[in-house]
C-alpha cells in the first residue's frame, strides 16, 4: 500500500468523530457532511525535535523528492510512502524582503516580506496542494480528476496530469469568469474543459455531483489532501526566516484553502513542539466578494471550539440567493461567495488571533502595482494581501516593527488584460476592463510613450523619462 500506516482521516466536527483510513477519496464527512482533515499518529511516524533537521534536506536537491518544495518536509505531510510522491519540481519559491513596498504598507525597512508563490511551475499556489492531492489519487489508482475553478486551479491540475500522464483532466469553468491567461494554459495543457452557464459557485456544485457519480476524483481544496501540500508554503516561510516565526500571516480569501492550511501547519507544528508561539492570521478578501468578511466580522461566526453556529452561513446564502447577487471583482481567483473552507478557516483564524478584512478593486490594483514596480510582478487577488497590510496597518492593528509576511499567490501574467488595463493610455479600455468594476484612477500606472518615428524625438523622449 503506497500510503503511509500512521496517517488517516477524521471528520473535522468534533461531535461526530468519524474517522477513515487515508486510502478513502472522500470530500465530506458521510455521517455529518462536514469537512474531513489529514491527521498524524506522531508517536508512529516520529517527526524530527526541531525545524533545523530540514536543513540537511535542502542540500540534498539531487534527490527528487528533496528538491520539492513540498516533500523536502515529507516528515511533517507524511500521508503517502516517499518513493510514491508525485513531484514536478514545484515549491522552488521565494521570501522576499522589500522596503519599496513595505513603504507602501506603512513598514519600518526590514520588516515586510512577500512569499512569492508565482515561481511554482504553473504559476500559482495551487502546485503545492495539487501535488499531495495528485500523490494521493496516485495511490488510489485514479484515472481521471476533476475541479471547479477560476482558473488557477485548473491551471494546476492539467499541468500535473499533462507531466506525468498518470491521469485526465476534466476542468468545470463559470461563464466569462476566468482569465485568458489561466485558460490558455488549461488547453494547451490538454485538459478537457466544461464551461457551464454560472459562476465558480455553480461550477462547484455541479463538479461535485459528476465526480460522485461518475466516480472521479476530485481536487479541489474541499478535497483534505490538498490542504497539506499547502501546509508547506508556510514551512518555506519559517524556513526562510531561519526557523522564526513572523508575527503576521497576510493572504487572499476566496476559498479559503490556504488561510486554513496555514492554521493547520502552525496548529501541528505547535502541537510537535517545533515553535513556540503562533503568528497572527489576516484574510483579506475582494470587497465584491467579501462572504468570510461578512460572516466573521459583522454577524459574528466563531469557530468557537469547535461549535460554530452555521445558521449563521445559511441564513448569509439564502439572503444571497433572494438578491440573486453573484461574487463580482477583478480578482478573479478570489471571486467566491461560498468558500468550500470556511470551516476550517473559522478553526485557522480562532488558533492565530486572526482577523478578516475586505479591499477594494481600486486598493487591490494600486497595490500590485507597487508590488510589481518592486520587481515581483502578481496576479490582481495576491495584491489583496499587500492592499490589506496597509488596511491594516493604517488601522493601528499591524504595528509597523511587525515582522509581516504577504503571500503572492500568483504570477503577474495569469491576468495581463488587468494589469495592461491598469498602465494603458486607453481611456476605453480603462473603462471597460476596470471602470466597470469602480476602478476610477491609476494612480501609479507605467504608460507607454508615443513618439514619431523619428530618431531625434525618440532620443529625446528617452532623455526626458529615464
Amino acid at each position: 500500500m503506497p500510503l503511509s500506516d500512521f496517517a488517516y482521516q477524521r471528520c473535522l466536527s468534533q461531535q461526530c468523530g468519524y474517522t477513515c483510513g487515508p486510502e478513502d477519496a472522500r470530500t465530506a464527512c458521510p455521517k455529518c457532511g462536514d469537512l474531513l482533515d489529514v491527521v498524524y499518529d506522531w508517536n508512529k511516524s516520529k517527526p524530527p525535535s526541531s525545524l533545523k533537521y530540514f536543513e540537511e534536506m535542502w542540500s540534498r536537491r539531487n534527490e527528487p523528492l528533496r528538491f520539492s518544495g513540498i516533500y523536502r518536509f515529507w516528515e511533517l505531510l507524511p500521508f503517502a510512502k516517499p518513493e510514491t510522491c508525485v513531484t514536478v519540481g514545484e515549491g522552488q519559491t521565494l521570501l522576499q524582503q522589500t522596503d519599496l513596498v513595505g513603504t507602501y504598507v506603512g513598514m519600518k525597512p526590514g520588516r515586510l516580506y512577500l512569499q512569492y508563490e508565482g515561481m511554482n511551475p504553473s504559476g500559482s499556489f495551487k502546485d503545492n496542494g495539487m501535488s499531495a492531492a495528485f500523490t494521493h489519487a496516485r495511490a488510489i489508482g485514479a484515472k481521471r480528476a476533476a475541479c471547479a475553478s477560476t482558473g488557477n486551479t485548473s491551471a494546476s491540475l492539467a499541468m500535473y496530469c499533462a507531466a506525468t500522464k498518470l491521469m485526465k483532466a476534466v476542468i468545470f469553468i463559470g461563464s466569462g469568469k476566468i482569465s485568458y491567461g489561466k485558460l490558455s494554459q488549461a488547453l494547451d495543457y490538454g485538459a478537457l474543459t466544461v464551461q457551464i452557464a454560472g459562476d465558480f459557485d455553480d461550477a462547484m456544485a455541479r463538479v461535485q455531483e459528476v465526480s460522485r457519480d461518475l466516480g472521479i476524483y476530485l481536487v479541489n481544496s474541499v478535497n483534505p489532501f490538498r490542504l497539506e501540500g499547502q501546509k508547506s508554503i508556510m514551512f518555506r516561510v519559517l524556513e526562510a526566516l531561519r526557523w522564526e516565526v513572523p508575527d503576521w500571516i497576510v493572504v487572499p480569501g476566496g476559498n479559503l484553502g490556504n488561510s486554513s492550511a496555514f492554521g493547520k501547519a502552525f496548529l501541528e507544528l505547535k502541537e510537535l513542539g517545533l515553535i513556540d508561539r503562533m503568528p497572527r492570521l489576516a484574510v483579506i478578501n475582494a470587497a465584491g466578494a467579501d462572504t468570510l468578511f461578512e460572516l466573521f466580522e459583522h454577524r459574528g461566526l466563531r469557530w468557537n471550539g469547535g461549535r460554530a453556529n452555521m445558521n449563521i452561513a445559511d441564513h448569509y446564502y439564502q439572503e444571497l440567493d433572494q438578491l440573486g447577487r453573484k461574487a463580482s471583482t477583478i480578482a478573479s481567483a478570489i471571486e467566491i461567495n461560498r468558500p468550500v473552507n470556511l470551516r476550517k478557516c473559522l478553526r485557522a483564524l480562532e488558533a492565530m488571533d486572526g482577523v478578516v478584512r475586505q479591499v477594494s478593486d481600486q486598493e487591490m490594483l494600486d497595490a500590485k502595482a507597487k508590488v510589481g514596480a518592486g520587481g515581483f510582478g502578481c496576479e490582481p487577488a495576491s495584491a489583496a494581501s499587500v492592499a490589506g497590510a496597509r488596511l491594516l496597518r493604517d488601522q493601528g492593528i499591524i504595528s509597523a516593527d511587525d515582522r509581516v509576511v504577504c503571500i503572492l499567490t500568483g504570477h503577474q501574467l495569469k491576468d495581463p488584460t488587468a494589469t495592461v488595463a491598469y498602465h494603458t493610455t486607453d481611456q476605453e479600455q480603462f473603462n471597460k476592463v476596470l471602470g466597470s468594476r469602480g476602478v476610477r484612477r491609476a494612480s501609479f500606472a507605467n504608460r507607454a510613450v508615443a513618439v514619431p518615428n523619428d530618431l531625434g524625438e525618440i532620443i529625446k523622449a528617452i532623455q526626458l523619462y529615464s
